[in-house]
C-alpha cells in the first residue's frame, strides 16, 4: 500500500505535476498517421491534459496548436484548412503550423496585429505510422533505435485504443506476467494456424504447444526482473517438465511503454499515453521479423472492436464489456469474449478512473510492478532536480538503445538463460531488414546452439 500523496505523485500528469514534467521529457504519440488521411486532415487532440488541434496544411506540414483561438477562444477543430494554415471559422484568423497568426482579415487593411499573435504550438514528427509530439521545453530528445523505429514501413503496423482510466494502471497490466494465466485463460485451444494478428493464440517457439494451453496449465510463473538502460526486463518461467521450460521475455520501456512478443513472427511495442488523468490511449506498433505485415487484415481485425473516429471499444463499461455468464462457465475465464484487449480494459477500468493504491496488497508475483514504481519515482525526482531522466537521448547515444530482445518459447530447463537470447538473435539475423542485435545480448551469444 502507499499514501494518497504517493499515488498522486506517480499518476497525475498535468503541466504543473511532477510526473507531468517527467512525461514532457519525451516525445508522445499524439495521433495515428491514418487519422489525418482524407479530405479534411484536422483532429482535436487532448494530450497530457492539454486541449490541442492537430492538422496537416496544403504543403504537408503538420501543426499541433492550442485548440482555442487566441482571438476570442473559438474551437479551431472546426476551422478551415486554407492559405497555408488553419483558419478560425469565427472571424477568419489564420494560423500556420508553427502557431503564428498570419492573417486577421476582419481588422483594418493596414493592421499589424497578426505579427504579435501566436498560438502555443508543439513540434510534430511522423515515425512508424504514428505522429509524435514534443510538449517539453528545450531541444527534443532523439528516438532510440529500437526495432519498431528501425524496421521499414512494410514490416510495421500502428494502431491505438482508448481506455477510460489513468495511464499507470493501463501500463501496469502489461508488465504483469502472472495475470495472463487467469485474465486471458481459454478453456479450449484453437487451431494455431489461424492465429495471425492475435496475441496469445499461436504456438510457442520451439514447440507445437498453443500458448493458451501453456498459460492455462502452468499458472504459477517464476518471475525475474532485471534493470536495463531502457527500463526493466521481465523473464517469466513456466516449467513444463524436468527437461522443458516455457520462457517469456518482455520489457518495460521507460516511461510508459512495453515491448512484448506477439508471436514467433512479431513483437508489440506499446505506449500508454495520458489524455488526462482519467483517460489514456494505448498506441501500439506491431513489428514483423519475417514477412511484410498484412496491414489490411490487422486493421480489419481491430476495427471489429474499436469504433472510429475515436478508437473507442464497442465492448465497454456501458454494456458490461459483453459479459456472458454462460461463456464464463464454459469458454473463457472472464466471459467477455476472445479479444484480450477487452479483458485488459475491463481489468484496468474496473479499478476506477484512478486506482486507489492506498488499499491494494501486493504479492510476490507483483515484483515488476513494485520495481517499476520505484523507478518512476526515481526518475520524477531526477527531473525535479534538473537532471535528464532515463532514455532521454541525444543523437550521439541514440544507438545505445537497441532491440530490446523479446522471446516466447519452450527451451531447456537447464540452459534457458542463453536459450532465449539465441532465439532472439537467430530471428534478428534472419530478418529481411537490418534488425540490430542488442549489445548486451550479442556479448552473451557467441554462436547459435540450442536455438538452432
Amino acid at each position: 500500500m502507499m499514501s494518497q500523496e504517493q499515488n498522486d505523485l506517480i499518476t497525475r500528469t498535468g503541466p504543473k505535476d511532477p510526473c507531468g514534467k517527467l512525461m514532457r521529457s519525451y516525445w508522445q504519440p499524439a495521433a495515428l498517421v491514418d487519422e489525418l488521411e482524407g479530405a479534411r486532415p484536422i483532429r482535436p487532440v487532448k494530450l497530457l491534459g492539454e486541449s490541442l488541434v492537430l492538422f496537416r496544411d496544403e504543403s504537408g506540414r503538420y501543426g499541433l496548436i492550442d485548440r482555442h483561438c487566441a482571438h476570442r477562444g473559438a474551437d479551431l477543430a472546426f476551422g478551415r484548412l486554407e492559405h497555408g494554415g488553419l483558419r478560425c471559422a469565427f472571424h477568419g484568423w489564420l494560423f500556420d503550423a508553427t502557431g503564428q497568426c498570419i492573417e486577421t482579415p476582419a481588422e483594418p487593411q493596414d493592421s499589424k496585429l497578426c505579427q504579435n499573435i501566436r498560438q502555443r504550438s508543439y513540434p510534430v514528427v511522423e515515425k512508424s505510422g504514428i505522429l509524435w509530439a514534443w510538449l517539453g521545453e528545450g531541444t527534443p530528445p532523439a528516438f532510440p533505435e529500437i526495432d519498431c523505429f528501425v524496421a521499414p514501413g512494410t514490416h510495421t503496423f500502428a494502431f491505438k485504443g482508448h481506455m477510460a482510466c489513468n495511464w499507470l494502471q493501463a501500463l501496469e497490466v502489461g508488465i504483469d506476467p502472472a495475470h495472463a494465466s487467469y485474465l486471458h485463460r481459454f478453456f479450449e485451444d484453437e487451431d494455431t494456424s489461424t492465429a495471425y494478428g492475435k496475441q496469445f493464440r499461436g504456438a510457442s517457439a520451439g514447440s507445437d504447444l498453443p500458448m493458451t494451453k501453456i498459460l492455462r496449465e502452468y499458472d504459477r510463473p517464476i518471475i525475474n526482473v532485471e534493470h536495463t538502460e531502457y527500463g526493466l526486463r521481465l523473464i517469466a518461467l513456466r516449467e513444463i517438465d524436468q527437461e522443458r521450460t516455457h520462457v517469456r521475455v518482455t520489457n518495460q520501456l521507460f516511461p510508459h511503454g512495453f515491448v512484448i512478443p506477439m508471436s514467433t513472427e512479431m513483437t508489440i511495442t506499446q505506449w500508454h499515453v495520458p489524455v488526462d488523468d482519467e483517460n489514456c490511449y494505448w498506441y501500439a506498433i506491431f513489428t514483423s521479423y519475417t514477412n511484410p505485415v498484412d496491414k489490411q487484415k490487422m486493421r480489419d481485425q481491430r476495427l471489429e472492436l474499436y469504433e472510429l473516429p475515436d478508437y473507442i471499444s464497442r465492448k465497454n463499461k456501458a454494456n458490461d464489456y459483453g459479459f456472458d455468464p454462460h461463456e464464463q462457465q464454459t469458454a473463457t475465464y472472464t466471459g467477455m469474449g476472445t479479444d484480450i484487449n477487452v479483458h485488459d480494459q475491463w481489468a484496468v477500468e474496473s479499478m476506477g478512473a484512478i486506482q486507489d493504491r492506498t488499499k491494494e496488497h501486493l504479492g510476490q508475483s507483483d515484483k515488476a510492478i513494485v520495481q517499476y514504481r520505484r523507478l518512476l519515482r526515481q526518475e520524477i525526482e531526477k527531473v525535479l532536480g534538473g537532471e535528464k531522466p532515463m532514455l532521454h537521448l541525444d543523437e550521439g547515444n541514440a544507438r545505445s538503445i537497441q532491440g530490446p530482445a523479446t522471446m516466447d518459447g519452450i527451451g531447456p530447463t537447464q540452459g534457458w538463460e542463453t536459450y532465449w537470447m539465441e532465439v532472439d538473435v537467430k530471428r534478428r539475423r534472419g530478418a529481411p531488414w537490418m534488425a540490430p542485435v542488442p549489445k548486451d545480448i550479442a556479448d552473451n551469444v557467441h554462436r547459435l546452439t540450442a536455438a538452432e
